[in-house]
């Protein structure tokens, strides 16, 4: 079965890390153990942190603040790796810098924030992309082939869910909106676009929810609708650690995805015929997959992935744009 690229067969490319938190830890690791390319720099307003950072993954170069960062020379694309608050503000500063930018899910709070970067970039003629990580992954590539051959006919019924639990602390950025917090750009991000990559942009959207005391989503239920008979029902929580698993069935069979179906992982297959096979390709880490993609597309030229362009970005974030409205979540400045 073919499956994604090696990513130690993509380009060298030199990464510039904006941000020095958990995720931004996740890539510097999977970029430096798995690809050829080389973490340069990283950036954070606090040079301590930003010396731990650099010192526990071997990045030569630290700057205290942003705008260094994406001016130093040495950086050819930067990863945008802060709070969604942050990520329209900090992605336009790198691109003002003529740099390419990957910039962490959610891509920016709201759809017209997205734009904003997309047209900037278009305008400098640089590569920007979401690091929705999960369209990379070898089991998902592995998933459209299998869908693409027929093997479950035609697709009727998405399932996703995504939910780990987070104990409230109105400072913690997933109950802080200022900092754009809530389940659905942090967690539930994933079965919205994870729907959307097999099943394309809903002609309807429903949800239902509960608030925080801090007023962003806590808990949600979404159904999206594709037509007549094509629904994918989604559900994300801060207030629970769920199976965080996903179902894609067809009128010939059903796929199962494990937990967590975001992540490197299996699934089964099992036909309406009784026939039955699973896939399983452990890999490590998986941020390499997008790290990859990125380096490959800047070394032809392009702008943008047609893995990921700008298009799908926009598609969930309208999509989380509309779940929002329909359960009250608003963000200051918005």
């Amino acid at each position: 079965m073919a499956l994604t690229e090696d990513p130690r067969t993509a380009p060298p490319i030199r990464w510039g890390i904006l941000g020095a938190g958990g995720i931004a830890a996740a890539f510097a690791d999977a970029v430096r153990s798995t690809t050829r390319a080389q973490v340069v720099a990283v950036g954070s307003r606090d040079h301590t942190r930003a010396e731990r950072f650099a010192t526990a993954h071997g990045i030569p170069t630290t700057h205290t603040g942003y705008r260094d960062l994406v001016e130093d020379p040495q950086v050819e694309v930067v990863y945008v790796a802060t709070p969604h608050s942050e990520h329209r503000e900090h992605a336009l500063l790198a691109i003002a810098a003529g740099k390419h930018v990957l910039v962490e899910k959610a891509f920016t709070r709201n759809a017209a924030e997205a734009e904003e970067v997309f047209a900037a970039a278009r305008a400098a003629g640089v590569f920007v992309m979401e690091a929705m990580w999960t369209r990379f992954l070898p089991h998902v590539a592995a998933l459209h082939q299998v869908i693409e051959s027929g093997e479950i006919g035609e697709i009727v019924a998405v399932h996703a869910d995504h939910g780990q639990y987070f104990p409230f602390d109105a400072a913690h950025r997933l109950y802080d909106p200022a900092l754009a917090g809530g389940a659905l750009l942090d967690l539930g991000i994933y079965p919205v676009a994870f729907a959307q990559d097999f099943l394309g942009v809903p002609t309807q959207v429903r949800s239902v929810g509960s608030l925080t005391e801090t007023g962003v989503d806590g808990q949600l239920a979404i159904v999206l609708s594709y037509g007549d008979r094509t629904q994918a029902a989604l559900t994300t929580t801060l207030w629970a650690k769920t199976p965080t698993t996903a179902a894609i069935s067809g009128t010939e069979g059903t796929i199962t995805i494990d937990g967590s179906f975001y992540a490197p992982t299996s699934f089964q297959v099992r036909r309406r015929d009784g026939r039955s096979w699973s896939f399983t390709q452990p890999v490590p880490h998986g941020l390499q997959y997008e790290a990859a993609e990125v380096a490959r597309r800047v070394a032809e030229g392009a702008t943008e992935s047609p893995r990921m362009p700008w298009s799908d970005t926009l598609a969930v974030l309208r999509t989380m744009d509309e779940v929002r409205a329909q359960v009250g979540v608003r963000y200051p400045g918005e």
